[in-house]
């Protein structure tokens, strides 16, 4: 999550516009931010398979699908009874060099490690309604630019994971469908661990549900679109103007590509940071 995003309610509209612009590269540049050279290199010799079974086992336990579609998660039993097994799972992680992982190996480790450690956040702060709260900061601005872990003496906040390790080094959009902010607007945790098995028919799974999820895209009628604000944040990872995103989304949304053929459509960017919890908070 960009930090910008957090403090916006504190901003000036005007600032906040600026920020924004500076965010997302001009037309004609490179649409994906810089990557972090430290991690950008693998070995595609190595067999090692990274044991998720653990947090495959976490998930089992307490992320539940919900009749909203949202897979909801029980932080407050989970900190009670697996705060333990959870930080074992994460001192593994940290124990290993995902530069010595394959290219597959790898993608599961950072997103993995990722929801890992935000579920986490979400369990130190029972008291707090939204991960926007949660961060080191005295400001609402999140924790997503805290240092939370160190793999390979390097500290790890993240921002970096999917910023400057996940989006940078695959280039592929459906990384906003694997990596989980504990917010009601974003795609679902999946109830799968990530593998290297598993990483095509996951990243598949949830692109096409939250894009069919009116979290995701809601027609409200034929000139008129409300979508996640993810469109709006990230547009340029799915193409290079609102139209190539509307292109994008109408491949996954049948009626959407009807009510946008030839039509100038007003779209609404909108986003909840609601907690993803059993219950709402």
């Amino acid at each position: 999550m960009p930090s910008f995003r957090s403090a916006a309610c504190l901003w000036p509209a005007a600032l906040l516009i600026v920020v924004a612009s500076l965010a997302l590269p001009a037309h004609g540049e490179d649409a994906w931010p810089e990557a972090w050279s430290f991690w950008a290199v693998n070995d595609p010799q190595s067999s090692h398979i990274v044991d998720h079974s653990s947090w495959q086992a976490f998930l089992d336990d307490h992320l539940k699908p919900h009749a909203d579609g949202i897979h909801r998660l029980a932080y407050q039993a989970a900190a009670a009874t697996d705060a333990e097994r959870l930080q074992t799972y994460l001192n593994a992680l940290a124990a290993i060099d995902p530069r010595t992982l394959n290219r597959d190996e790898q993608f599961a480790y950072w997103v993995n490690l990722y929801n890992a450690l935000t579920v986490q956040l979400v369990m130190a702060h029972p008291e707090e309604k939204g991960i926007k709260q949660m961060g080191g900061s005295f400001l609402p601005f999140g924790p997503w630019d805290d240092e939370l872990i160190q793999i390979a003496g390097q500290p790890v906040t993240l921002n970096d994971i999917e910023h400057r390790i996940l989006r940078p080094i695959w280039r592929d959009p459906r990384i906003h469908y694997a990596v989980n902010c504990a917010s009601l607007s974003c795609p679902r945790l999946s109830l799968q661990a990530f593998t290297a098995a598993n990483i095509e028919s996951l990243l598949d799974a949830g692109e096409r549900y939250y894009i069919n999820h009116p979290r995701g895209v809601e027609i409200i009628n034929h000139k008129h679109l409300r979508l996640s604000s993810i469109y709006q944040w990230y547009q340029r990872d799915f193409g290079d103007s609102e139209r190539d995103l509307l292109a994008y989304l109408g491949r996954f949304h049948p009626h959407l590509a009807e009510s946008t053929d030839d039509v100038k459509m007003r779209i609404d960017y909108v986003y909840d940071w609601s907690l993803n919890s059993v219950r709402p908070r």
